[in-house]
């Protein structure tokens, strides 16, 4: 049994909370929000962000105190918006156990300044990356939270903590596998999101099998090529973390970034999307994202920079599309 709290209840955070619970741990959730923290204390629900689950595990408790949330906590699961990371981990430096691992949950590129999440974390807490793993793979909220069968990958530069984290998040319906490549891993989570919004964007157009299919193939080479241009192993990129996620992500209406890229495709706007996408779709801060690091490391990301145009010019899918296809010659 290990003491774990997990920063951040919004469904993902309270999903793997209870993942972790039923793995025999004892889980404390942070949250920001009074209503959130009461109602999992007094009613085992989270009604606000996961409505699904009828009955969290006793194991579980939540806390809005940032110092009692953390006092004894021997792994820190970070599960807040990518965007708001730093600030609001900032708030808990010096208060974490010099011994306790932090994980983080979060699929990003911090928008102000192109950094991974590993980056943002570690800056903001002081943090040793001996003392960090990310974890990441094809996890849908809702679908964990009704404990159907899944994995994920805990990577870590210490061999020690990816199977301290894996060994607390595995159980009879969760498996977590481990990895020494944390670009990697990182880069697989955010990046996907970007492809998820071109396919859910071609989705909502009317576009059929053929395209989905080409766009993730297409955003699959997209990734791998940026993601070993940071250092990333290729062989990332076709395990758990990458087409595992990527396929969950390119084909269902349970992903936010799906979903926003599908009501693009029916004719919304940006802010028209981003009202009726019922949550914060991390795919559409990363793309410019995606595309400075291009620029940076002299890597074409021309799914990225289409799907810019398609965010900051207001162009269609089908021009999308058509930029998609004027991106070279070969298949490689």
């Amino acid at each position: 049994m290990t003491n774990i709290t997990v920063l951040g209840a919004g469904a993902w955070g309270t999903a793997f909370g209870q993942v972790l619970a039923d793995a025999g741990n004892d889980v404390t959730m942070w949250a920001i929000e009074p209503d959130i923290v009461a109602d999992i204390n007094e009613n085992r629900r989270n009604s606000a962000r996961l409505p699904i689950v009828d009955q969290l595990p006793e194991r579980m408790h939540a806390t809005g105190d940032r110092a009692e949330a953390v006092r004894d906590a021997e792994i820190v699961v970070v599960a807040i918006a990518a965007q708001f990371a730093r600030v609001a981990l900032e708030e808990f430096r010096g208060l974490i156990p010099s011994d306790a691992v932090v994980v983080s949950l979060m699929k990003g590129i911090e928008r102000s300044t192109d950094k991974r999440m590993d980056e943002v974390v570690t800056e903001a807490l002081e943090l040793p990356l001996e003392r960090f793993a990310a974890v990441s793979g094809p996890n849908l909220s809702k679908e964990v939270a009704q404990r159907q069968p899944a994995a994920a990958v805990a990577a870590s530069v210490s061999r020690e903590v990816a199977e301290k984290v894996a060994a607390a998040a595995t159980n009879a319906y969760f498996k977590m596998f481990v990895s020494s490549d944390v670009v990697g891993v990182e880069m697989c989570g955010s990046l996907k999101n970007v492809t998820a919004l071109a396919v859910g964007m071609a989705r909502g157009a009317g576009y059929g099998e053929n395209t989905a299919a080409m766009i993730q193939t297409r955003g699959l080479r997209e990734l791998t090529v940026l993601g070993s241009a940071l250092g990333a192993q290729k062989e990332t990129f076709f395990g758990m973390a990458g087409v595992g996620d990527l396929i969950t992500t390119c084909g269902s209406p349970l992903s936010r970034n799906y979903t926003f890229g599908a009501n693009l495709g029916k004719g919304m706007s940006v802010e028209e999307a981003t009202a009726a996408s019922n949550g914060v779709a991390e795919g559409v801060p990363t793309v410019s994202a995606v595309v400075a690091l291009g620029e940076k490391y002299g890597v074409p990301t021309p799914l990225a920079s289409a799907m810019q145009h398609v965010l900051e010019d207001g162009i269609s899918c089908a021009q999308m599309l058509s930029e998609l296809f004027a991106d070279g010659d070969v298949d490689e």
